[in-house]
């Protein structure tokens, strides 16, 4: 598929209700699969997202010809631009780096399904999957914007925006006073939103390029089988810097439901995937001449700089989903324990 020749994607006026997602998924599945007979169709419900709600619609025992169903989670509009995300899966779907996108309803999408697990915190770590995770983001980062134009990186214009949708307060007084007393103002957070913009747009190794920028282990599958890694959720791909995408993944090693950031990757472990990461680039971008230790010290001071930002964006991150969302997740608790990492990497990865 050409990416500058896009199909327009059909978009049906259905709303995908809360409570009634069978119901509401067969009159998607009547548009999507209408050679499917309806009393057959089996659903699963995917219970790892922690934005939106995910629903598997299939036939038979073979997961392989499931459509999933994307309901969006409540007030995601804030934080993310839906026209963009649809954008976002037909460039992927053209670079054979994503799933093929079918249809857009009210309240969501319906897209194709791609098999493999979900990674652990075990499994990332494993020497043959992360080399494949180094490889499919270079893919990645590889993709030619359509217009032949590289857009200008996303990443502080996001920043500014959240920072700018931060709450005055929380209604619930108990969130209220921990939100006062434990998250910086947002004055704060403008001046070290500043501080980052002029640090890290003048580092090395600051390519702008296709990025996931969300690439937590659960949007990591791996297929066994097929010895590959395919990525999932692309709500935040944009492009933006190539570093901050490594960086966002190496804070993912620490989790999500019960964070520690002592699992965060060590510099001996950081080397190793760089320079697998790096092979893999040159070799797409046919460039000659080995890797040399100067290099890899250079991309891993850049990339734990951006660290920084990572921990910044999903802080500020966390605070607008607990404003806004209904999902079963403790936001505020996470977006304090991002800027508080922040804060204690600060010092030590901006020496670097």
């Amino acid at each position: 598929m050409d990416p500058n020749n896009k199909v327009d994607i059909p978009r049906i006026d259905v709303t995908v209700r809360d409570g009634f997602e069978k119901e509401d998924c067969l009159k998607l599945m009547s548009v999507v699969r209408p050679n499917w007979t309806q009393s057959d169709i089996q659903f699963k419900i995917f219970t790892s997202g922690i934005t939106n709600k995910l629903i598997g619609c299939y036939l038979g025992e073979n997961k392989s010809n499931m459509v999933l169903v994307r309901i969006y989670g409540l007030k995601t509009e804030v934080i993310i631009d839906r026209e963009s995300e649809i954008k976002t899966f037909q460039i992927l779907f053209a670079a054979d780096c994503g799933p093929e996108l079918y249809v857009i309803f009210n309240n969501g999408l319906c897209y194709d399904y791609i098999t493999g697990v979900t990674l652990t915190m075990q499994s990332v770590r494993d020497e043959q999957i992360a080399k494949l995770i180094a490889k499919e983001l270079v893919r990645m980062h590889c993709i030619q914007p359509p217009e032949g134009v590289v857009p200008e990186p996303t990443l502080f214009k996001t920043l500014r925006k959240w920072q700018k949708a931060l709450p005055a307060k929380f209604d619930d007084p108990l969130k209220n006073e921990k939100y006062l007393k434990e998250y910086p103002s947002a004055d704060i957070l403008s001046k070290e939103i500043d501080l980052l913009e002029e640090v890290l747009t003048k580092q090395d190794n600051n390519n702008v390029v296709f990025t996931h920028h969300d690439l937590l282990l659960e949007n990591v599958l791996f297929d066994k089988v097929k010895d590959k890694v395919s990525f999932i959720d692309y709500e935040y791909a944009s492009y933006s810097y190539q570093a901050f995408d490594i960086a966002n993944h190496f804070n993912e090693y620490a989790g999500i439901d019960e964070v520690d950031y002592n699992l965060y990757p060590g510099k001996e472990y950081q080397l190793k995937w760089l320079r697998e990461y790096l092979t893999n680039w040159n070799k797409a971008k046919n460039i000659d001449g080995p890797i040399t230790e100067g290099q890899l010290e250079r991309f891993y001071a850049t990339v734990n700089k951006f660290a920084l930002a990572s921990h910044m964006f999903w802080g500020l991150w966390g605070i607008i989903q607990a404003y806004n969302s209904v999902i079963d997740f403790d936001f505020l608790q996470y977006g304090i324990i991002r800027l508080d990492e922040y804060y204690k990497k600060k010092k030590e990865f901006l020496a670097l």
